[in-house]
């Protein structure tokens, strides 16, 4: 991938580049970031995940050097953002959760130009969104206006773009929402490499297949407040069980064989559409709630994931 990962460092692998101890974000009367820990080490991909209004993105603008914390301590690369903002934004790259793109200007321009905020010369510059364009599978559209191109492709310009000044460390909010399911795959890809060469991930989504593809940490928010934190696996094998019994029936009460099917498994969740029965083997599962004579209309045996665990934590699914 030539140069376009972040430089070497010297220090360990363990260097916090972002710490934050009760760290709350207010607007007015309105509490947006509840007083939140948070540990971003070196190397690493950390995600935030959780539904619209956690406080997501709140904490990221903090976590940018852009929006001042109403409390609580917040350092990155060990530095004050109240005193050392223009240092730290400079050792950063932010990926919007809507693409900032000059439409009128050219694919490779679009880079050229913010390269220059960051004081490059012309030569470094040009040299810079070469190996950015390849990077991002862009150079055959480099002379392209963006205008055209499709959200998959806008999207990875924008992360290009992010990563002229070679940041140490790279932000990113819902960075595939509106992306089909083979752009977001792409996006994945092109991430995973950016981690493998050293650049720190930190990321907003809320989606739970990616917080499972590329964060190595993570930490459900809801409502402004950490509910939840570690690994993806830590998370799944903490609060949930090994699968899943999706029972779907033709009735819209589902109390009824909600309480028919209790003790099947560890627990039962009641969603609108459909009972989870949280179970070791789903396969048996089904097989008892079959010989209690409870006939859904379909039934679906799947592994436990981190939608799973929200759910249990918060009583609400991620899409709520």
């Amino acid at each position: 991938m030539g140069t376009v990962g972040a430089a070497a460092y010297s220090a360990g692998v363990d260097e916090a580049l972002v710490e934050a101890r009760g760290l709350r974000k207010e607007f007015g009367d309105f509490t947006a970031v509840d007083g939140i820990d948070v540990t971003v080490h070196r190397g690493e991909a950390f995600g935030f995940l959780g539904p619209n209004g956690a406080g997501k993105s709140s904490t990221m603008r903090m976590v940018a050097a852009v929006s001042p914390p109403s409390g609580g301590t917040l350092r990155l690369f060990g530095l004050d953002p109240a005193t050392d903002g223009p240092s730290i934004r400079a050792r950063l790259g932010v990926v919007p959760q809507r693409d900032t793109l000059d439409e009128e200007l050219t694919v490779a321009e679009n880079i050229r130009i913010y390269g220059r905020y960051f004081g490059l010369s012309r030569a470094e510059v040009r040299r810079r969104a070469a190996e950015l364009l390849d990077f991002a599978q862009l150079s055959e559209r480099a002379d392209s206006r963006v205008e055209p191109l499709s959200g998959g492709m806008k999207r990875r310009l924008t992360i290009a773009r992010s990563l002229v000044n070679n940041p140490e460390m790279l932000l990113l909010d819902e960075p595939t929402t509106g992306l089909d399911p083979q752009a977001r795959h792409v996006l994945w890809d092109r991430l995973f490499r950016l981690k493998r060469s050293g650049v720190t991930l930190v990321l907003t989504t809320h989606y739970m297949d990616e917080a499972e593809q590329l964060c190595d940490r993570l930490v459900v928010m809801d409502h402004g407040a950490i509910v939840a934190e570690g690994s993806p696996r830590e998370l799944i094998q903490r609060h949930a069980t090994r699968e899943v019994l999706e029972l779907r029936f033709v009735e819209d009460d589902l109390s009824g064989h909600a309480a028919a099917v209790d003790g099947v498994g560890e627990r039962v969740e009641v969603l609108p559409d459909r009972l989870l029965v949280y179970a070791a083997d789903g396969d048996e599962a089904a097989a008892e709630v079959h010989r209690r004579g409870v006939r859904p209309l379909s039934s679906l045996v799947r592994r436990a994931t981190l939608e799973d665990v929200f759910l249990h934590l918060t009583g609400r699914t991620l899409v709520d």
